[in-house]
């Protein structure tokens, strides 16, 4: 059992990952997830799902949501090469 200041900090660590519902579109809270978590070991079928997900995306319309799709895509690519690259571990990050 976890003490409850530990619990915490560990729920003010995950708020200061994950922006607020209000805090913007889904795919800007998304998109800061994401440059959060950009150095936390991820299984790369995680990183290819969540490409599959985003490139399904019909932003219409908004370009800068088109534009953020796009670089969130291109960023997750980038960690799928990276661990391709490493093969062993199966993880990216």
């Amino acid at each position: 059992m976890t003490s409850p200041s530990r619990d915490r900090a560990l729920g003010r660590g995950v708020s200061a990952l994950i922006p607020p519902a209000d805090a913007g579109s889904a795919t800007d809270r998304a998109t800061a997830a994401l440059a959060a978590l950009r150095t936390v070991p991820v299984h790369v079928g995680v990183l290819q799902a969540a490409v599959v997900l985003l490139e399904e995306e019909q932003p219409g319309a908004d370009t800068a949501r088109a534009a953020a799709i796009e670089s969130t895509v291109a960023l997750l690519r980038t960690a799928i090469g990276q661990a391709a690259d490493d093969p062993g571990t199966g993880r990216a990050g």
